[in-house]
């Protein structure tokens, strides 16, 4: 089975973030969806018909529905369509949409363009209402993640075969999760149980199937403290082997918690990271043009409401918002073919663009919008 699995990923081409190129329209991978898929997808048809939260793996070319009892948790190694269907009023008959699809860090080229492409026949789908994101591992949205009470992302996909948190890994490995809090929402991320993925300031976890131990780190808060105890809780209360799974609580500096470091290759508590300082910037505000044949920036001043033109596209870079980082991308009314369909693909371009003058924002999140169904953080983006 092992050696299946190998064979199966050396035919699979990781999806690089930092390729400009996402392979949409246009593309060999669209004749390959088509071709697998065709130009109809049947689970549509059940998609925004109430106020809900639904979600779609890609396996294959196909769009798989996600099982209720799984939402919020997602493989590093997938790619998924989060769909968000809400009443803006409680008293609108209309149903308004947030399209996000969301990629794993480690996720297939194929499956990362399949989940774009079936994100645009989806938006048609539903008559060009929704709002769309495209959303990266590790660097979701606060609106993605608020669908869910309890966000979890773990390693492995559907090419590599995939474990439940319940099931203890085998012998002599181990799980390490980290919980974190970000935005007010709390998140536990699997990462690879080695001592450079142990950052100050969080909560983890450490899975060794009999034994679950949890380290609280100096400067983790009360909330991540808890969250990462009833985590333990759930990993142990889950079990079904036949031995008692033990639960061993280590605080930072307190005693035995040089157990915990040994385990994962540490002698010591690593020291803060120091990270790249990002200057603050206003949000910038261009036109976005496909009319020579390729996609062109032109700077629009100021980045104001009363700057935009419903015959055109535009593209608003708020990446230096240290809260919520985004690139938006807002079409006009008469905006063309080419731009609505293409914006997603554009607006990653132009994140290519900023990575090669130095500034490396390829996992920001990107927000694709049609004019009238603007969402309230591009209009504070815009100062308004």
């Amino acid at each position: 089975m092992a050696e299946e699995q190998h064979v199966l990923l050396t035919r699979l081409t990781q999806y690089n973030i930092e390729d400009s190129n996402i392979a949409l329209l246009g593309s060999d991978l669209e004749k390959n969806v088509r071709e697998h898929a065709g130009d109809k997808e049947a689970v549509w048809e059940e998609a925004g018909k109430v106020p809900d939260t639904q979600i779609w793996r890609i396996e294959k070319f196909q769009v798989v529905k996600w099982p209720k009892e799984r939402y919020g948790t997602f493989y590093s190694g997938d790619s998924y369509i989060v769909l968000h269907t809400y009443k803006a009023s409680p008293d609108s008959e209309e149903l308004s949409y947030d399209l996000h699809f969301w990629l794993g860090a480690e996720t297939s080229q194929d499956e990362a363009g399949t989940a774009a492409y079936k994100t645009v026949e989806l938006d048609d789908h539903l008559g060009e209402k929704p709002v769309q994101y495209r959303e990266v591992q590790g660097y979701e949205s606060s609106k993605f993640l608020s669908y869910f009470p309890r966000f979890l992302c773990l390693n492995g996909g559907v090419s590599t075969g995939f474990h439940h948190v319940s099931t203890p890994p085998p012998d002599d490995t181990k799980r390490l999760y980290r919980v974190i809090s970000t935005n007010n929402r709390l998140l536990i991320r699997e990462v690879s149980p080695q001592g450079s993925n142990l950052v100050p300031g969080d909560a983890y976890v450490l899975d060794m199937g009999v034994k679950v131990w949890q380290l609280n780190t100096k400067g983790s808060v009360g909330k991540e403290r808890f969250k990462a105890a009833d985590f333990a809780h759930s990993l142990a209360n889950e079990r079904t082997t036949t031995e008692r799974c033990e639960i061993t609580v280590f605080d930072e500096g307190g005693h035995g918690a040089g157990i915990f470091l040994s385990e994962i290759g540490l002698d010591s508590m690593p020291t803060t990271f120091a990270e790249d300082p990002t200057l603050s910037k206003p949000a910038a505000l261009y036109r976005l043009s496909d009319a020579s044949g390729k996609v062109a920036f032109e700077s629009v001043d100021p980045a104001s409401r009363a700057s935009l033109s419903s015959s055109d596209a535009f593209l608003l870079d708020d990446t230096s918002n240290s809260s919520t980082p985004a690139i938006y991308v807002w079409l006009g009314q008469s905006a063309s073919l080419g731009e609505k369909r293409l914006a997603i693909q554009y607006a990653q371009n132009y994140l290519h663009s900023l990575a090669q003058a130095g500034r490396k924002h390829y996992a920001t999140t990107i927000v694709k919008m049609k004019e009238g169904r603007e969402t309230e953080a591009f209009f504070r983006a815009l100062g308004e």
